[in-house]
């Protein structure tokens, strides 16, 4: 941990002398569009570190423009699955877990991270209880579909997110935004930059939000049982020290107070019990009155929480060095988390779980890019990143309670060999890791026939370590350290594109992605008599992509064609015991087609939309770890199930071996469609009408693919707006889901039962703004 904190301060020192000494070299660069009236405005990305119109990147992107996330009502970064095909969110009680193209994770313990990277301005953020956030004064989201093992490293199997918002502007201007919804749904916003003088720009944002949210608890009719405040503000000071030498300073702190996420009601499924011959859901759960299958109710009788505090510093400085750009990214940030849920689903204190996380990270960045109109383009970098991810495992259901109170409270579950803490949480295992990675990549385009004909070629050598990992003997405090594991991978990229015209692309790729080996301590580590840790190696995605690109002055299309072979799937299972492990116990292989496309018909109806097909099967689930067979987790209910509460959990039968079920989460099919229709400016001002469907078909929730059928479902969002003619104010009138549909955001599975989260019901606000 002190080796690569020295590592940030040494990378941040140089990133920042480089940046003083090449001030004499240095000239602006700008970007040109030619965009007229009724044409589409070109659009550039980073998606290979260095911006280039999208039509010449060979890398399946989705880029999503500042109006586009306005009017589909985009709020929150889950929001954006509404506005691009092949990508769901989903959640693990308070773990955001997105797939890409059906690369994801259910995996859910400490150093276990996401298959998709998230990126804010070029920083990484890689907790996943902190990976839905809001969304802060946005100028555009990339979705890079596919491995991104070269450019961006570890844990980009699936792909990366990366989201830009805007720099600090000498040039004064402020906004706000007001919206009031259903359930008493309110958001605040606000955004004002300025000049200081002599170069500084500073800007500050912020966001609070709170509403009543939807649900009612049955045991006590509480219809603000998932009541939410949430908040963040952000600042930054930017130097523009000459012209082409610049820093920016960004300091973050968010606070959220959200129980959305785990709050769960049994789950409803219409597939059948292998062991009981009955549906799912209801079997399982024997006690009328207890539990509940309604979308809009939940069943608990204990509070329930996720509570989380965030500060992030960032420091990022660029200079022209000459023969290239430089670009230091620096980072720290720490993410405190505290959670309680019922794992029963039945609103009985048989079971609540707390699991407060404290994370810490620490990163450095120094990227090298060419110099363009060269024949050949490069980029080069070198990456340090530390994350400390630490668990600590409660019982709650003796929470607040008095310490003299809570052995009588815990006779009908066995004495307490046990101390509780003092506000009555009950100390029951924990973990922690800490993860490094050090990374060097080289990444460069050649134009072997001028204007026609390239060639891409890179690779990223990175050593990832895992050390100061421990976990947590159960009932005690005591700490349990297991010897640190490292590894060391290389992950290729190659590329041939050519340019049948100035404005298309034919490409053809090979791209490698790894997820990087973990420990699992909070797991088979912990679990009896062995107490030995299954041996977690990396995953590995080859990827192999054609694509065309095409664009004209009013149409552009994205095409493309992938083929995946995914092995040594880290797999996260549970058994009747309420133990737990993770285990290389699968492979898959994915393939498919998908178009994105936006259409602009005279400035006054715009068309986004995408369609695709993703066929994402378990070639093979179940595998050998420490001489044991750990076959696909096909959950059936316990014998004894008529005499709760002594059996009213689930177990995991690990006998079984699967070929060809589904994976988790990923439909075979989805689609979005966006249009957007506008008067353009009159003497009244100017008037719009959007809308935004979207289409997923059937998937599966459990981790297997075989149980937990969600089916299909179409969602509809609706916008109108009136801007004054000096586009100054709006007020636009809005509704989510309007057709009221119903899908699972998430099963949660566990070894004490089954439940579900919905999606929320059909909404309707107001939003006024202003621009001063």
């Amino acid at each position: 941990m002190m080796n690569i904190r020295i590592s940030v301060t040494i990378g941040l020192i140089v990133g920042a002398v480089g940046a003083f000494l090449a001030s004499p070299a240095v000239h602006a660069q700008s970007v040109q569009s030619d965009a007229q009236s009724d044409t589409l405005q070109e659009v550039v990305v980073t998606a290979q570190r260095r911006e280039e119109k999208m039509v010449d990147v060979p890398i399946s992107i989705a880029a999503i423009d500042s109006q586009q996330l306005a009017t589909a009502n985009v709020q929150d970064l889950r929001d954006i699955q509404q506005l691009t095909t092949s990508v769901r969110f989903d959640n693990q009680a308070g773990f955001f877990q997105p797939t890409i193209r059906g690369i994801g994770t259910a995996v859910t313990t400490s150093g276990g991270g996401s298959n998709v990277g998230i990126y804010i301005d070029g920083f990484y953020s890689p907790n996943p209880v902190a990976g839905d956030f809001q969304l802060l004064d946005v100028a555009g989201i990339q979705v890079l579909k596919g491995p991104q093992g070269t450019l961006f490293g570890h844990n980009t199997t699936g792909g990366a997110i990366l989201v830009t918002t805007a720099d600090p502007s000498s040039d004064t201007h402020a906004q706000a935004t007001v919206d009031y919804g259903s359930f008493n749904a309110q958001r605040y916003q606000g955004y004002a930059t300025t000049g200081l003088g002599g170069g500084l720009a500073a800007d500050i944002e912020g966001i609070f939000a709170k509403g009543n949210g939807f649900l009612t608890n049955i045991i006590d009719n509480n219809d603000h049982v998932d009541a939410y405040e949430n908040w963040s503000v952000r600042t930054g000071l930017k130097w523009q020290i000459t012209d082409g030498v610049s820093a920016l300073l960004r300091y973050t702190h968010s606070r959220q107070d959200d129980p959305t996420s785990i709050l769960t009601n049994s789950n409803t499924d219409t597939s059948i019990n292998p062991t009981t011959g009955k549906p799912w859901g209801v079997e399982t759960l024997q006690i009328p009155g207890l539990y509940t299958t309604n979308p809009n109710q939940v069943a608990v009788s204990l509070p329930t929480y996720v509570r989380s505090n965030t500060d992030i510093v960032q420091m990022t400085v660029k200079a022209d060095v000459g023969f290239a750009d430089l670009t230091s990214y620096s980072q720290w940030r720490e993410e405190d988390t505290n959670q309680s849920e019922d794992l029963t689903q039945m609103g009985l204190p048989i079971f609540q779980l707390g699991l407060p996380i404290f994370d810490s990270t620490w990163s450095q960045e120094v990227l090298l890019t060419s110099k363009p109109g060269t024949p050949l383009q490069w980029t080069t970098g070198v990456y340090l990143f530390s994350n400390r991810d630490q668990y600590t495992t409660l019982l709650d259901q003796y929470e607040d309670l008095p310490l003299s109170a809570i052995p009588a409270a815990a006779q009908a579950f066995g004495p307490l060999p046990y101390i509780p803490y003092s506000n009555g949480r009950v100390p029951f295992g924990g973990s922690s890791t800490t993860t490094q990675s050090y990374a060097y990549y080289l990444d460069g385009t050649y134009e072997l026939i001028p204007d026609k004909f390239y060639f891409t070629a890179g690779a990223r050598l990175s050593h990832d370590i895992v050390d100061d990992a421990y976990w947590n003997s159960t009932y005690f405090r005591t700490r349990n350290y297991e010897p640190s594991i490292s590894s060391n991978k290389v992950t290729p990229r190659a590329v041939f594109r050519y340019k049948p015209t100035d404005r298309s692309s034919v490409y053809a790729s090979f791209s490698e992605g790894y997820k990087a080996r973990i420990i699992d301590v909070g797991g088979s580590c912990q679990d009896p008599p062995a107490y030995k840790c299954n041996p977690i190696q990396p995953e590995d995605v080859y990827a192999y992509e054609v694509g065309y690109k095409f664009e004209t002055e009013g149409f552009s299309t994205e095409l493309a064609a992938f083929d995946y072979q995914y092995k040594n799937l880290q797999v996260s299972e549970f058994l009747g015991s309420a133990l737990a492990y993770i285990v290389n116990a699968a492979e898959s292989r994915i393939y498919g087609l998908e178009d994105e496309f936006h259409y602009n018909f005279e400035n006054h109806l715009q068309v986004n939309g995408g369609v695709s097909w993703t066929h994402a099967r378990y070639t093979t689930f179940g595998a050998t770890a420490n001489g044991i067979l750990f076959g696909a987790p096909v959950y059936a209910t316990c014998t004894g199930v008529n005499n709760p509460p002594d059996c009213v959990y689930d177990y995991v039968n690990t006998s079984q071996i699967l070929h060809g079920a589904h994976m988790q989460h990923v439909p075979d099919y989805t689609a979005n469609l966006g249009p957007r229709y506008t008067t353009g400016m009159t003497d009244t001002g100017e008037y719009s009408v959007s809308a935004n469907a979207y289409f997923s078909s059937y998937y599966f929730n459990s981790p297997a693919g075989t149980q937990f059928r969600q089916p299909s479902y179409t969602t509809l969002a609706l916008r109108t707006q009136w801007d004054d003619p000096s586009k100054k104010y709006f007020v636009a009138l809005y509704g989510n889901n309007i057709t009221n549909v119903r899908y699972r955001t998430q099963v949660q599975y566990n070894g004490f039962g089954i439940g579900a989260s919905w999606d929320m019901p059909a909404t309707w606000g107001i939003e006024l703004g202003a621009k001063l």
